[in-house]
């Protein structure tokens, strides 16, 4: 479901074969997400693919957010589709998370 790079101390995790980030895959996301979330650590979610995020794949990634925050990590996003980059803006979380347009911009921004 969720495939795992590491590169120079950086962790990316990106969806495999999933373009929706619902209720039926939240909590083993949110599960394997928080799991790479060591103290200090870095961590990136590519969102390159993803084309529906609901409720709950929202809800994932503000637990995601809050765990990075409480040990010191630092947890971003990348590669919104359009449509979901609107309903980011319209819950307001684009003042919450740390979003970039690719991989790479967000890789530099560390």
């Amino acid at each position: 479901m969720l495939k795992v790079t590491e590169e120079n101390g950086i962790k990316v995790a990106s969806f495999d074969n999933h373009d929706r980030f619902n209720a039926v895959i939240y909590q083993e996301v949110k599960e394997k997400l928080n799991s790479l979330l060591e103290p200090n650590s870095k961590l990136i979610l590519d969102l390159d693919g993803v084309k529906f995020v609901d409720s709950s794949g929202f809800g994932a990634m503000l637990s995601v957010f809050k765990t990075a925050r409480s040990n010191d990590s630092v947890f971003k996003i990348c590669s919104i589709n359009q449509e979901v980059l609107e309903l980011v803006k319209l819950m307001k979380l684009h003042n919450v998370f740390d979003i970039h347009d690719n991989l790479e911009s967000c890789k530099s921004s560390f």
